[in-house]
């Protein structure tokens, strides 16, 4: 698995951040200077995806661009679900995405405050505790009927309470009371405590009840100050709920900020969805390729920069679209371009080779070649010169006797002969090294046909891992997962590929753009690296052998 190392991300040329601030400052209405506090606040209860990302850099820019604050506040309510490791691998993501926070809470630093409040509204008869089965409050509240137990007095509802707390009754939940008929479900008498055993990263058995989050949230955001909540439209609804809570306990004023959710053809951002693919062990873990969290698509070759640049252009726009991948794949090509250097590689499936029959009245010198034609500071790389050469079979196909051929990098040839025998094809070539001609009609890539001036690599591709647009919409959606959404392909590439460090971005001339995956000592001592296919926006495969999403599954699993 690659290292994601953090740095100051350095931004292209034609992306200005400073320049784009004024444009945005007009969403915080009545924002002031020096006054603005947001927080980035997910639950660690899986890795931070791309979703998580644009909540994450529109929080920290809008403060930035105020000359505020960010609190990174960790949503720890729910033991059940969260762990050290995702907290910790958030942590790491939003130090790659240069997001510098001012502070790190937690909800459980106010655990106390929160069951403070829930007493409040027990006695003032703005909540009760209530026992109906799950399946029966889920149905009630849904048709609006009230549960029988609404009108338990507030005395015995904190005799309930305070059993609940030392851990008794587990039967009960505490429901604060709104009203049954708003035609907005949310405000239908929502659970803001329910019972739990399991003992909590920070807190231990301290506390056996614990919060939920549209309670929790309102209460810690005033605490800690915030002045503006920046989430996605998914909260809509809950907004009310929100200002309910903020207004009934006399909170200080916090300001929603709504902007639309991420979603993208073919992608579940549902950590639970995630979490089954890891657990069914159909993917490497959180930092697959084909997973959409930050670990996932920057081991796939996306660079921090475009993530920044992607996300600051969406803005806070509050229309919702299914997006595809190739536009922010497309950014990033853009990207990566300048930075990519270049090497050889030629699929194993397809060796032709070239025996060049005048080797020994040429010059066989070694040939020093820019790794990038524009960064000098890269350095250079060896071409060995060599009797046979390989190519790719298809570049034979259109070539006759008596052609004119350019080996790049080195000269031109001439094809003297194309013998077939029974498996192969014998095509001797001859140099030309007074021919100057290098606009030939075909010019061809090449590797040198000796082993010690060559490497292995195994190239990977990726595609979907579930054939369905909307995956995050279809509850049962293991009938549409892609079992045959990973392939591994076979070449031989320049040796002076050693030299690359995990995570370097490359481009195999013609073929595409890689990113250096792994490297691997096997038998004899041979050093193997893996490269994974960086898309490119243009919704082709190197090998072939991935594809798009199955039209008919697409259409199958939306209707």
């Amino acid at each position: 698995m690659m290292k994601l190392e953090s740095t100051t991300i350095k931004l292209s040329p034609r992306f200005d951040l400073e320049s784009m601030y004024p444009k945005y400052r007009k969403y915080l209405a009545g924002a002031k200077v020096g006054e603005v506090v947001t927080r980035f606040a997910p639950e660690a209860s899986g890795y931070m995806h791309i979703g998580h990302i644009k909540s994450a850099l529109l929080s920290y820019h809008y403060a930035n661009m105020f000359e505020g604050k960010l609190i990174m506040r960790f949503d720890d309510t729910n033991p059940s679900k969260e762990k050290e490791e995702y907290e910790e691998s958030i942590l790491e993501d939003v130090k790659t995405l240069d997001i510098r926070y001012k502070v790190i809470t937690h909800t459980s630093d106010h655990f106390e405050l929160i069951i403070k409040r829930c007493t409040e509204v027990i006695q003032r008869g703005l909540a009760y505790a209530d026992k109906t089965e799950h399946e029966q409050m889920k149905k009630e509240r849904m048709d609006g009927i009230e549960s029988i137990y609404r009108n338990t007095t507030p005395e015995e509802n904190l005799k309930i309470w305070e059993e609940m707390q030392k851990g008794n009754l587990p039967e009960y939940c505490i429901r604060i009371k709104i009203d049954m008929q708003c035609k907005n479900k949310c405000m239908r008498d929502p659970v803001i405590f329910r019972h739990c055993t399991t003992p909590h990263q920070r807190t231990g058995t301290k506390f056996k009840v614990y919060p939920v989050y549209d309670f929790a949230c309102p209460i810690v955001d005033s605490e800690e100050g915030v002045t503006y909540a920046l989430r996605s439209n998914e909260y809509a609804d809950r907004n009310h709920l929100y200002n309910w809570i903020l207004k009934t306990l006399n909170l200080n004023p916090v300001k929603i900020m709504d902007f639309s959710r991420l979603n993208f053809v073919s992608t579940t951002l549902s950590k639970r969805k995630l979490g089954w693919f890891v657990d069914k062990n159909i993917v490497d873990g959180w930092t697959d390729p084909r997973f959409p969290t930050v670990k996932g698509i920057l081991r796939r070759g996306m660079l921090v920069q475009t993530l920044i640049e992607f996300m600051l252009e969406q803005g806070p726009s509050k229309n919702t679209n299914l997006m595809e991948w190739d536009k922010i794949w497309a950014l990033n090509r853009k990207n990566i371009d300048p930075i990519a250097v270049k090497y050889t590689a030629i699929s194993k499936k397809g060796i032709q080779k070239l025996i060049i029959n005048n080797f020994d009245l040429i010059d066989q010198s070694i040939i020093m070649t820019p790794l990038h034609p524009k960064l000098t500071e890269v350095g250079d790389k060896p071409v060995h010169k060599t009797q046979t050469v390989i190519i790719e079979k298809e570049d034979l196909s259109d070539l006759k006797e008596g052609d004119k051929i350019v080996l790049v990098k080195w000269g031109v040839f001439t094809i003297k002969t194309i013998s077939k025998l029974e498996n192969d094809i014998s095509v001797i070539i001859e140099a030309n090294p007074e021919d100057m001609d290098f606009k030939a009609p075909k010019k061809l890539t090449w590797l040198p046909y000796n082993s010690n001036y060559l490497i292995d690599i195994n190239v990977l591709e990726y595609d979907h891992l579930l054939n369905v647009l909307k995956p995050d919409e279809i509850e049962d959606f293991s009938s549409f997962v892609n079992y045959n959404s990973k392939f591994s392909t076979e070449f031989l590439a320049e040796g002076h590929m050693k030299a690359l460090e995990i995570g370097s971005i490359l481009q195999f001339e013609r073929r595409g753009y890689f990113i250096v995956d792994k490297k691997s000592i096997v038998d004899n001592n041979k050093l193997v690296i893996d490269c994974i296919s960086i898309p490119d926006g243009k919704s082709k495969t190197m090998s072939g052998l991935a594809t798009n999403v199955d039209a008919k599954l697409l259409q199958k699993g939306n209707k």
